[in-house]
């Protein structure tokens, strides 16, 4: 997030898009809730009228993966009336004459085609979002999940740059980071291209300053993403495979594919805190100290590095993950020194990590600090570009074109399935499927579907159905709900049996190779009661 929670209060204006906030971002919602208590204004931009929705000022239900063809119709709006903030774009920016060609090309006459929000409508967003100044911009999966995530991103930079909303309080680009600690671990270099602080590793001078501290050789060329990891297991480029706290054979597109990628590894770790679906395929499972039974530190959404103490002892055999990894690089010949998470933190990340070299561990004893923290006198950085005065030097117009899912619905298979989280489970269940009061809230996953198409198809709510796609299929019961537009199925990933990812597309963004978990074609099929629990086809 370019800015902070405490500025949630004070904003005047929110655009909220592909951000199911109440379900998987409930606290940060609150806080969005209250400001709208006290006369803030809300554009929430989502397929499906989720909790967020109901308390907004205006509610656009897109179509699936259509945002850059709305955001591109906004600008156009805001060029063309002149609207948008000429003083900052011409002082603090660049690109700008690509970004106006782009969306001049994007009328709201042609955009309510693709996105099917009407015309008038885009045209009165808006002149709404040129009204207030800053307005907030928050945005989740929602927009990254598609094979055009990048693009979708830009568009969200493009739209706040033209307002001028970057680098001000109540202002700014905002996403909610997916899982806990997601920030954190990106911030460590747990990315393919970077080290600890987003330092490429296709840097020489980066490259031979981490050689030099850490005592090795480095490659020059960035690593591997996951589902290039997991191919390679197939052909054999990739023989061994280490997973650490993730549970792909759950969570990837396409569970099939993942499950024989898994199955075909030489050599695979799992380092976990429970067993999952994924250690099944393991040869080797380190057991992992839980968050509460280790020292350390986390990083939130909004930069903020807090402390972590340990409230309890580790069962059995577990350990922290910092000596976990220690004992094994000992057994490789190499001896770290450091032998905490205060050592590791004091005497290796803040030394090699520029935003993060003002933060001792004894600075994080009470609220955190938010990065960067350059010195140790600095109090952290409560929002990023201050005064539109952007790291790089201008801020950079990207003009983008809308392109569509890479699954398109068709006579076999004629609805749009998009996937998300539910409130009362975490992710895939590793630990909140050990509750039993949250199972009894939400005991199975279903298929959200709109009464229109209920109706259609004659499925009642709890009818058992079946949603087939090209990968799989799965039988769960129907959740017949106005949330969800006609022509749309939506379910989540939270359960082994009915796991939306028996039937996700795998297909992948091409920078970042998310996948595009948000949009694949499915039909549905009212079945039998005994018509058979499967897993997948």
């Amino acid at each position: 997030m370019t800015n902070s929670f405490a500025h949630f209060s004070q904003a005047k204006l929110f655009l909220v898009i592909g951000s199911n906030m109440t379900e998987a971002h409930p606290v940060a919602a609150t806080f969005v809730k209250q400001a709208v208590k006290k006369g803030a204004r809300l554009i929430v931009v989502d397929p499906r009228k989720t909790g967020i929705a109901e308390h907004a000022t205006i509610h656009l239900p897109l179509r699936v993966g259509t945002d850059v063809a709305l955001l591109n119709a906004l600008m156009h709006v805001l060029i063309q009336e002149g609207l948008y903030d000429r003083e900052y774009v011409e002082r603090r920016t660049e690109g700008f004459e690509d970004l106006e060609r782009k969306v001049r090309e994007y009328p709201p006459e042609r955009a309510a085609g693709i996105c099917g929000i009407d015309a008038q409508t885009i045209r009165e967003v808006a002149r709404l979002l040129a009204s207030v100044k800053p307005a907030m911009l928050i945005y989740t999966l929602g927009i990254t999940e598609h094979t055009c995530g990048v693009n979708n991103v830009l568009s969200c930079a493009n739209l706040q740059m033209l307002l001028g909303n970057v680098g001000f309080q109540c202002g700014g680009v905002n996403p909610l980071r997916g899982q806990n600690n997601v920030q954190g671990a990106c911030d460590m270099g747990a990315l393919p291209n970077v080290y600890p602080g987003y330092q490429r590793v296709d840097v020489p001078e980066i490259r031979k300053k981490f050689e030099s501290f850490w005592g090795t050789s480095l490659p020059s060329r960035p690593g591997l993403t996951i589902p290039e990891m997991l191919d390679g297991l197939v052909d054999g480029t990739v023989r061994g495979f280490y997973v650490f706290g993730e549970n792909l054979a759950n969570t990837e597109p396409h569970i099939r594919h993942v499950e024989r990628c898994l199955q075909a590894a030489e050599f695979l770790v799992c380092q976990d805190i429970f067993p999952t679906e994924t250690t099944r395929f393991a040869h080797v499972v380190f057991p992992a100290a839980a968050w509460s039974e280790t020292d350390g530190t986390f990083t939130n959404s909004e930069r903020r590095v807090s402390r972590v103490r340990a409230a309890s002892r580790p069962p059995g055999s577990a350990m922290p993950n910092w000596w976990i990894f220690k004992e094994l690089a000992r057994r490789f010949g190499h001896r770290w020194d450091s032998d905490s998470a205060r050592d590791i933190w004091d005497r290796e990340i803040r030394l090699l990590a520029p935003q993060l070299a003002g933060i001792t561990y004894a600075r994080l004893e009470h609220d955190g600090l938010q990065w960067p923290v350059p010195r140790e006198d600095h109090p952290g950085t409560p929002y990023l570009h201050k005064d539109g005065l952007f790291v790089r030097g201008l801020g950079r117009f990207h003009a983008v074109d809308w392109t569509p899912p890479a699954e398109s619905p068709d006579e076999e298979y004629p609805f749009v399935l998009s996937t998300g989280r539910r409130l009362y489970h975490y992710h895939t269940r590793t630990q909140t499927g050990r509750c039993g009061g949250l199972d009894e809230l939400l005991p199975e996953e279903t298929a959200d579907i709109s009464p229109a198409d209920a109706q259609s198809l004659g499925i009642q709510d709890g009818d058992r159905v079946r949603v087939r796609s090209r990968r799989g299929e799965v039988v769960v019961r129907a959740r017949v709900t106005s949330q969800v537009p006609r022509g749309l199925v939506w379910m989540a990933f939270h359960f082994r049996n009915g796991n939306a990812n028996w039937l996700t597309n795998p297909v992948f963004d091409p920078v970042t190779k998310t996948a595009e978990y948000k949009a694949c074609a499915v039909r549905i099929d009212k079945v039998s009661e005994d018509g058979g629990g499967v897993e997948a086809a």
